[in-house]
């Protein structure tokens, strides 16, 4: 499970992106046909990008689909507006189908289902259910379809199950902002780690990766539950545990978490307990980053650290995949990094920013232009 999965939020939806979507990014050219293992490993082999387009983009005409477990939070409509903006600059890609899991297991399995139906060349797969999705890709994969997941381990094994899997170390970002916390706390001090759902795989690696770091300084210690409190990445949610996190520690000078948006709408609590807002690490948020600037210009600033939201982690999935299936040449690693984004302390790679041209849903580290995710936002 992953930070990215259902939850509720008071974020609009992209209506474009409910149920199935089937938007042409080319100029009419025929429709490929579902096609046959066989045939894509032969354009693979090709490795022949078309002239004028990227290097993933090869000559043979493809349809393309994104089969998103859950699309329906702010985070998951950026970030399917940059799958689909990737598709666009293939030429190559004569359709790209897009479907909403909605959450819910068997309607992303049928999903998968009906796009190897539906004869589609290639698929990105964003199996929130993990595991469960495997039987699901297996067959799509078995079927002919160039199949990618990304960002949730689906299991299995890349070549047997499905072409290739999209991953990221979250215990990097974990590491990062260990390493934040060190010299926002040179004295040492208390933090308060918030996750999502309980057992999830991307909160326990990114406390795993701030433990590494965090060994080795002693007078930095968590509270409350750890590995993370749970708050199922629910803004509401996340209130009542800030709440009561204020309640029962005299003392917080830091806290980490994996959903900066739901922490910023948290910050009335802090107000409310007549307590300043402590050190923060996290993902980037305009919504974080416009906060952060009102403190400070309030005088009751904090220190912030955030690392890119990873919203561009589809592109890299949509180039694997029209590459194997078009005939283009692979991308050079299926690992898509954890980088630091803001550091209000350092400055580097960047001060935070609040994009006042953007709403606060919006995620400046996003690499779509400020009109495409407006549109992607509405």
């Amino acid at each position: 499970m992953n930070r990215k999965d259902p939850r509720t939020t008071s974020r609009r939806r992209l209506s474009a992106l409910a149920g199935a979507l089937v938007v042409g990014l080319a100029a009419c050219g025929s429709t490929g046909s579902g096609g046959t293992a066989g045939g894509q490993e032969e354009a693979s082999a090709q490795g022949t990008p078309l002239a004028g387009a990227p290097s993933w983009c090869g000559s043979k005409e493809i349809t393309l689909a994104l089969a998103d477990g859950f699309g329906g939070n702010n985070w998951r409509q950026v970030t399917a507006a940059e799958a689909r903006d990737e598709a666009s600059k293939c030429p190559s890609v004569t359709e790209f189908s897009y479907a909403d899991g909605q959450g819910n297991t068997q309607k992303a399995i049928s999903d998968v289902q009906g796009f190897v139906a539906k004869g589609v060349d290639a698929m990105v797969v964003f199996p929130d259910a993990g595991q469960a999705m495997l039987p699901a890709l297996r067959s799509a994969h078995d079927a002919g379809v160039v199949t990618v997941p990304y960002r949730v381990d689906p299991g299995g094994q890349p070549g047997r199950d499905y072409d290739a899997f999209i991953s990221t170390d979250f215990s990097q970002a974990g590491e990062l902002w260990a390493n934040f916390l060190v010299k926002a706390l040179p004295q040492g001090g208390t933090v308060l780690n918030l996750g999502g759902p309980a057992a999830n795989s991307q909160s326990q690696a990114e406390y795993e990766g701030m433990q590494r770091v965090l060994k080795d300084h002693p007078n930095i210690e968590f509270i409350g539950q750890t590995p993370y409190e749970v708050t199922n990445w629910d803004p509401a949610q996340t209130q009542r545990v800030v709440t009561a996190a204020l309640a029962t520690n005299p003392r917080i000078d830091a806290v980490t978490t994996d959903f900066g948006s739901a922490l910023a709408s948290a910050f009335g609590a802090f107000e409310q307990a007549g307590r300043p807002i402590p050190a923060i690490a996290t993902e980037d948020s305009n919504q974080l980053a416009c906060a952060w600037r009102d403190q400070q210009a309030a005088g009751t600033g904090f220190d912030l650290f955030t690392v890119d939201s990873q919203n561009a982690m589809g592109r890299l999935a949509v180039q694997y995949a029209v590459a194997k299936a078009s005939g283009g040449v692979l991308p050079d690693s299926t690992e898509y990094p954890q980088t630091a984004f803001e550091d209000s302390l350092s400055g580097q790679p960047h001060p935070v920013t609040c994009d006042d041209q953007l709403p606060p849903d919006a995620f400046v580290s996003s690499t779509l232009s400020k009109e495409q995710q407006i549109a992607a936002l509405e």
